[in-house]
C-alpha cells in the first residue's frame, strides 16, 4: 500500500533507483548475465567449428557488449516489474518495502528509469551487425510485457525466461549472422532451467499471491511442484550435456564438460530438498542458490572453450 512520506534527499532518492532496478541486489543480474556469456561463448566456438577450426574465442568487444546488455536489460526489467506491481507489492511480506510500494518513487519514475535503461543497452546496438537490433525489438516488448502476465496467466515465468533468454539468439546472431539449432537447444535449456528457478522464488510468495489473486505455476503446480520443477531441471541437464557434447567431443577434452554436469544435478537436488518443506524462506534460498549454478556453468564452458582453443 502506497504512503505519503517526506521528500527524499539525494542520497535517499538514489537508493531508492538502486532498489528499483536490483543494483542492491543483484542475483537476478547474475542469472542473466551468465547465461548471457554462455550463448556468446558457445557461438563462437560454433563459427570457429564452421570455419574448420577446433575452437574459437568471441571478441572482447563482444563480450563486454553482451555483458553490459544483460545487466541493463535486467534493470529495466526490474524497474517495470515494479511498476506492474506497484498497487500489489504493498499487500506482500517480501515486496512491501519496494520504492514504489512504500511512496518514495512515483509510476513516472519507475517507467523513465526503465526508457533510460531500455535506451542505453539500445545505444550497444551501435557496435553489432544490424540484424541483432532487429532481434533486440522481440527482447524490449518480452521485457515490457512480462509483469504483466501474472495478471493474466499461470505462465508469467515462461514469459520472464523467453524475456532474459532472448539474449542468447542475438548472441548467435552477432556471431554467426543467424541461430542455428544448438542456439535453439541453448535457449530451450535456459528456459527449463529458468521457470524452475523462478517457481522457486513464486513458491516464497504462494500464500501471499493467492491472497491477491497473482498467478503463478508455483499456485498451477501446487502439490506437483517440486516433481515439476525436478522435471524441468532434468531436462535443463540432458540438453545441455548435448549441447556440450556437439561443442566439445571431438576436442582434447572429449566429453569432460558433459561430466562436469553432475555437479549441477547434485545442486538441483539440494534445491529440491530445501524446497521439500515448501516454506518461504527455504524455497527463497533454494531459489538463491541457482547463481552458483549460473557462475559455475559459465566457468565450464568458459575453461572448456579457453582450454580448446589453446589445446586443440
Amino acid at each position: 500500500m502506497t504512503t505519503t512520506r517526506m521528500p527524499l534527499s539525494l542520497k535517499q532518492k538514489l537508493y531508492a533507483y538502486m532498489q528499483l532496478t536490483r543494483f542492491d541486489k543483484p542475483v537476478g543480474i547474475e542469472l542473466l548475465l551468465w547465461p548471457t556469456l554462455w550463448g556468446v561463448m558457445l557461438a563462437a566456438m560454433g563459427q570457429a567449428q564452421q570455419q574448420g577450426a577446433v575452437a574459437g574465442l568471441p571478441s572482447l568487444k563482444l563480450f563486454i557488449i553482451f555483458a553490459l546488455g544483460a545487466i541493463l536489460m535486467r534493470a529495466a526489467g526490474c524497474a517495470i516489474n515494479d511498476f506492474a506491481d506497484r498497487k500489489v507489492d504493498g499487500h506482500v511480506t517480501r515486496t512491501k518495502g519496494r520504492p514504489l510500494a512504500d511512496g518514495r518513487l512515483s509510476g513516472r519514475e519507475a517507467i523513465a528509469a526503465f526508457l533510460v535503461l531500455v535506451i542505453l543497452s539500445a545505444s550497444l546496438l551501435l557496435f553489432l551487425p544490424i540484424q541483432v537490433f532487429y532481434w533486440s525489438l522481440a527482447a524490449v516488448v518480452l521485457a515490457f510485457i512480462y509483469p504483466f502476465m501474472k495478471r493474466f496467466t499461470h505462465l508469467p515465468q515462461v514469459f520472464l525466461a523467453a524475456a532474459f533468454g532472448w539474449a542468447i539468439p542475438m548472441a548467435y546472431v552477432a556471431v554467426q549472422g543467424a541461430p542455428d539449432i544448438w542456439c535453439w537447444l541453448v535457449f530451450i535449456a535456459y528456459m527449463c532451467w529458468t521457470v524452475a528457478y523462478d517457481t522457486q522464488y513464486a513458491m516464497a510468495d504462494r500464500a501471499d499471491d493467492l491472497k491477491i489473486g497473482v498467478k503463478s505455476t508455483a499456485i498451477l503446480f501446487g502439490r506437483f511442484d517440486i516433481v515439476i520443477i525436478s522435471i524441468l531441471q532434468v531436462t535443463f541437464l540432458l540438453i545441455m550435456g548435448v549441447v556440450l557434447w556437439h561443442y566439445f567431443a571431438l576436442t582434447s577434452l572429449s566429453i569432460i564438460p558433459v561430466f562436469g554436469l553432475a555437479l549441477v544435478a547434485m545442486m538441483f537436488t539440494k534445491q529440491n530438498s530445501a524446497c521439500a518443506s515448501r516454506q518461504p524462506i527455504p524455497c527463497f534460498q533454494a531459489f538463491l542458490a541457482n547463481i552458483w549454478v549460473g557462475r559455475y556453468l559459465f566457468a565450464l564452458v568458459a575453461i572448456s572453450c579457453i582450454w580448446t582453443t589453446f589445446n586443440g
